[in-house]
């Protein structure tokens, strides 16, 4: 009945399309009645106990600091910047589409924004110079979940909160699967152009550097003042998102001037409306992560998973499997707030170290997001840039594969993420 409890009524509910809170907070009532642990008042309980963590308040911060610095200008500047020093090679605009996407991870969180943000100022650009459409819209999907990786990240927030892991140390483990990521989009883009000997663009020249150097000074200072906080213990990650939102509102109203207060204010409610589905994710979750603890659910699963005998790296394939399928379904806070409570005690009862598992779900749940046939940010893709479905599934398949083998390489080679975490420490 436990697995009636815990697997079929929540997907049979999500297949008739009921908002994941709905479930979560039914599977919850279902599993307090049936099991009989008391009353339902642990659910309100658990539900704003859930919302009081000093820690949760980095996420509507670093979501409003994103949309601030992508439409004030800051996000539109880093990126000319970027475009304007890297040519002369073959490949240089998708190479800049890759870093622009890099950079805007290094100030936000949100992969959506991301995709916005780059592919409104690059695809012009990238079309222009013979890339074509269809391969210019897939390399602006793919390259948009860098965002999800690179710290600051809100699925890494959500999974430190989940996981009771720290959210700096996650922040840290996750630069290097970034920049490899980075790397291999990159080399992958440039090996492309070479091959359909796409034109060279113009060679890097100070007089177009300069100009655009100018422009973006402070919109440089923006990640140095996020990462840079966190990394130098200036301040912890919630801090860092309110100096975030503090200087992005300062730089775009006064130094760049592209936005009014009355715009901030805007701005402020288009954030409040990402950051409530979040918000209320996190609150039910709360309640059904009390229920999985309490029932005894976790231990039942370790002891199936003793029985069957598993090695780590098989257990960790299984699990990977399992996060892409969740991924491409579920956004990652939810499938984190859903998965975390399940996953965590198997993993570390198998010696795995949990901020090593901590990248491996949030990589997992990156490519879910444009993983055919339900990634989210195809949709979001198919809605800004009016680009067919089918083009996209076939568009995204070799950036697909790309990010898989990067996967493997940092499920399987733990030093990568825990390396640097143990240097910075």
């Amino acid at each position: 009945m436990s697995f009636l409890i815990f697997f079929i009524i929540p997907v049979g509910l999500l297949a008739l399309g009921m908002p994941v809170f709905v479930v979560l907070l039914i599977a919850t009532v279902c599993g307090i009645l049936y099991l009989d642990l008391g009353s339902l008042v642990v659910i309100h309980t658990n539900v704003f106990g859930s919302l009081d963590s000093f820690p949760l308040l980095a996420i509507p911060l670093f979501i409003f600091a994103g949309d601030i610095m992508a439409r004030g200008g800051i996000a539109q500047r880093l990126i000319e910047l970027i475009m304007s020093m890297i040519g002369g090679i073959r490949g240089s605009l998708p190479v800049a589409t890759v870093a622009s996407a890099a950079t805007f991870g290094a100030m936000s969180g949100s992969s959506v924004a991301c995709v916005a943000a780059i592919g409104k100022l690059t695809l012009p650009a990238l079309e222009r110079s013979g890339y074509g459409r269809n391969f210019s819209v897939s390399l602006i999907t793919a390259t948009g979940v860098i965002d999800v990786i690179i710290p600051p990240s809100i699925p890494m927030i959500i999974y430190a909160i989940a996981a009771q892991q720290s959210i700096t140390q996650l922040f840290i483990a996750g630069i290097v699967p970034g920049i490899i990521i980075a790397i291999v989009l990159s080399a992958y883009v440039i090996a492309r152009a070479t091959l359909k000997n796409i034109p060279t663009g113009g060679r890097p020249r100070l007089s177009i550097i300069l100009p655009a150097l100018r422009r973006a000074t402070w919109s440089l200072f923006a990640p140095v003042v996020i990462l840079g906080g966190i990394y130098g213990g200036a301040f912890t990650p919630t801090e860092a998102a309110g100096v975030a939102c503090v200087y992005a509102i300062f730089v775009s109203t006064v130094l760049h001037r592209e936005l009014s207060l009355r715009d901030v204010w805007r701005i402020a409610l288009d954030s409040s409306v990402l950051i409530g589905q979040i918000m209320i994710l996190v609150a039910a979750a709360g309640a059904y992560s009390w229920l999985v603890a309490t029932s005894g659910m976790p231990i039942q699963m370790m002891s199936f998973i003793d029985n069957l005998h598993l090695e780590p790296w098989l257990l960790l394939l299984v699990i990977n499997v399992l996060l892409l399928f969740v991924g491409s379904v579920l956004e990652p806070p939810a499938a984190i707030l859903i998965l975390t409570p399940l996953l965590t005690p198997m993993i570390m009862k198998a010696g795995i170290d949990p901020l090593h598992f901590g990248l491996v779900v949030t990589i997992n749940l990156a490519i879910g997001m444009f993983l055919p046939p339900f990634g989210l940010n195809l949709f979001a893709s198919h809605a800004i840039f009016r680009a067919p479905l089918p083009v996209l599934y076939r568009g995204v398949l070799p950036f697909l594969v790309l990010y898989l083998a990067v996967l493997v390489l940092v499920t399987y080679v733990p030093a990568i993420t825990l390396v640097p975490v143990k240097l910075l420490q």
